[in-house]
Formats: structure tokens, sequence, C-alpha cells
């Protein structure tokens, strides 16, 4: 009798370790859908570093330019349309792991700091050719359906065009200078990009952040403001050194080009 009560607990026990863990099922779930969520992320990280790398070589080839309003030549058109294209193909890549809605916010901080250099790309392709901005939807229009362009990062993108339009101004300004012989004074296409910078420094100062977009936008926006006012400025002592010291500037002088519009190296 003592021998049969002494083996139920025993039986119990072998019979509660034969039954299923009814957790690790659930666990599993857990880790494969971690697994996935890690090997999304680094995809997405790494087409973000392509398509980063190939706006910069076509900011880079953009510099090249000296007009303004004009179309580009043959060749860069030829350079900058098949980038353009490898951009595409790279934001089309990521589709599969952006589509499910919840998937287009959970990556858009490993994906934003590629869309804003494509719009800086894009941005600065545009205003050569056409001296004006270009809107949020002709940005949209450029992308892939899937791909989720919002107003932050279109901003925060045309924050550092003034560091591009920068450089193409100054360098202007002193090529202008060094070629107009003993003339005095700026031509059109120079006054215009300073004028065009001046308007753009009044809308970005004069900018109201809602507070909705405040967690993104603040968190860029104060050192972007500082370095789009010193690419203005940068501008402004450029084009003042010509109009005013005019002919007292000796033959080959350039106006100092000291980095402070954007930090970006090609």
């Amino acid at each position: 009798m003592a021998d049969s009560t002494t083996d139920q607990p025993e039986q119990q026990q072998q019979q509660q370790q034969q039954q299923p863990n009814p957790f690790i099922p659930m666990f599993t779930t857990f880790r494969d859908e971690l697994d996935e969520h890690h090997d999304r992320r680094e995809r997405i990280i790494k087409a973000s570093r392509d398509i980063t790398a190939l706006s910069k070589k076509i900011i880079f080839a953009l510099q090249r330019i000296r007009t303004l309003n004009h179309p580009l030549p043959p060749n860069l058109t030829k350079e900058t349309t098949t980038r353009f294209a490898q951009i595409t193909t790279h934001f089309t890549s990521l589709l599969p792991d952006l589509t499910p809605a919840p998937n287009t916010h959970r990556y858009m901080r490993q994906l934003s700091p590629a869309i804003q250099e494509f719009i800086e790309a894009i941005s600065f392709h545009h205003y050569l050719t056409t001296q004006s901005l270009i809107t949020l939807e002709e940005v949209r229009k450029h992308l892939p359906a899937g791909i989720l362009v919002t107003e932050e990062d279109y901003l925060l993108g045309l924050f550092d065009l003034t560091g591009e339009m920068m450089r193409f101004a100054v360098t202007g300004l002193s090529a202008g200078s060094t070629s107009e012989g003993d003339s005095v004074g700026l031509g059109e296409e120079q006054k215009g990009i300073v004028v065009d910078l001046r308007e753009m420094r009044c809308g970005f100062e004069g900018l109201s952040v809602p507070g909705r977009h405040r967690g993104v936008m603040l968190r860029d926006m104060g050192k972007k403001v500082d370095v789009m006012q010193g690419s203005v400025e940068k501008v402004e002592r450029a084009a003042y050194g010509i109009l005013v010291r005019g002919r007292e500037r000796p033959k080959g002088w350039r106006p100092d080009l000291v980095v402070g519009g954007g930090d970006e190296e090609y």
C-alpha cells in the first residue's frame, strides 16, 4: 500500500515532464520575429548607406556646373541619370521590408538619413536647372510609392541644400571675379543665388514647428539652422568683397571658403 502511494508522485512528475511546455512555442515565435527584425534592419541600413553614397556622388558631380537655370551638359545628364536610377533601384529593393504599415514608421530612423541626402541631391539638381526649390510632391514623384517622405525629412534635406548652394555660389563668385577683367559688380546669376539664399534663410528662421513634429525636428534642427546661417553669411561676405573692394582686390583673388555650410567630404 505504501509503495503505491509513493509511486503516484513519481508518475505525476513523469507525466508532467512528458507534456509539452506551452510557453516554448510562444517564445520561439518571439525569437523568429526578433531575428527577422534584425535582418530587416540590417538590410535597410546597408541600402541607406548605398543611397547616401550615390547621392553624395551626384552632388559632387553637380558642383562642376558653373551656370544656373540651364540644362545640364550631356555628360553630366548621363551620369546623374544613371545614379538616380541606381538610387531608385535601392529604394525599390526595400519595399518588401517597408510595405507592412507598421514597418514604414518602425524603420524611419534608419532610412531618414538616406532620404534627406537624396532630397539634398535632387533639390540641388532641380535648383541648378530651374533656379527654384523642388516641392515635397515633386520629391515624392521621384521615389517609389511605398517610400514615405515626411515633411521633416523634406525640410531637413533643404537645410542641407543651402550648404551646396553656398559652395556653388562662392565658386561662381570667384570665377566671375577673375573672368570679367576690370569690370566691377555681380552678374545676374550671381545676384540671383545671393537673393535666393537670403530668402531661404528668412523662411527657415521664421519656421514654426508644430508640436507633433518637434520630437524629430528639434533633434537636428538647431545645428542645421546654425550651419545654414553660416552658409548664407559666407556668400554675403564673398559678394561684399566683390562689390565693395572692386578693383582693389589682387589678381586671382578668391573669396574665403572655410568649411561652414555642411561637413560632407566626397
